[in-house]
């Protein structure tokens, strides 16, 4: 098995299973990946994904020891991209648990997940630098819009490991964790996540993906299509009703 899924109520996890190659992605695990985060956004009873790696890695990127065998990725403009999901657009969030080394398409990986928790001894970095490898799972668009071109242009250029304390401080990651407690961390975030009507979170969520390719004013009306969206399925509502009934109140914050 390259890919595990587990459902815990709704959170479902997403494993990837090649800790003997610190998780490197060959072409079959590429496969396998879109088709668990294909399960998950079709699966009406998940409501987040938490991607992971076994064995203590997130991610060592492309398995290039399967490149230099001979097998050959496609690399086109269409189709699924080489590391497998990057290229996807779920209409439900994936929080990246990340221990060990998250490098290269492992951290594109990362990149393409909503939400990043870091164990305080793992490392990203673009470490395909030193190899001529290239990034083409959309590393060179997400970073400069997660975290300034400049930054960005560092990273990208010089391959440096990024350590989890500057990882939080440019807003890399989201959120810190004790070694091995990544995931734990990240179910929690899951768990708050899904706690919240979903109408509304996933509707908000969308509009904040797709304003990068739009203008001003397509992103405007994008945003209310959206609101309107929301605002038909009742829990605006619902949560009105729940707001005037005295929950919220004085600053008081619940997810229920």
């Amino acid at each position: 098995m390259l890919v595990n899924y587990e459902r815990e109520d709704t959170i479902a996890t997403i494993t990837i299973e090649r800790p003997e190659r610190r998780n490197a992605v060959d072409a079959a695990t590429a496969t396998a990946l879109v088709e668990a985060f294909e399960r998950f956004d079709e699966d009406s009873s998940a409501s987040v994904s938490i991607l992971r790696g076994a064995g203590g890695n997130f991610c060592a990127g492309a398995d290039l020891k399967a490149l230099a065998s001979g097998e050959r990725k496609p690399l086109r403009p269409e189709g699924h991209a080489p590391m497998g999901p990057t290229r996807m657009e779920l209409h439900k969030p994936v929080i990246a648990a990340i221990e060990g080394y998250a490098v290269a398409g492992g951290m594109e990986l990362a990149l393409w997940c909503d939400l990043r928790v870091m164990a305080s001894g793992a490392t990203l970095g673009i470490f395909c630098r030193r190899f001529g490898v290239p990034l083409v799972d959309l590393g060179t668009i997400r970073l400069p819009r997660m975290i300034g071109h400049s930054r960005a242009m560092d990273l990208i250029l010089t391959g440096r490991p990024v350590h989890a304390k500057e990882a939080l401080e440019i807003g890399l990651v989201n959120r810190l964790a004790e070694n091995g407690q990544a995931y734990d961390k990240a179910k929690e975030l899951a768990k708050t996540l899904a706690a919240f009507p979903q109408a509304c979170l996933r509707n908000d969520r969308l509009s904040l993906l797709r304003q990068w390719d739009l203008t001003t004013s397509e992103a405007t009306a994008a945003e209310i299509e959206f609101g309107l969206n929301t605002v038909e399925s009742g829990e605006t509502l619902s949560g009105a009703t729940r707001f005037g009934g005295g929950e919220g109140r004085n600053g008081v914050f619940q997810n229920q």
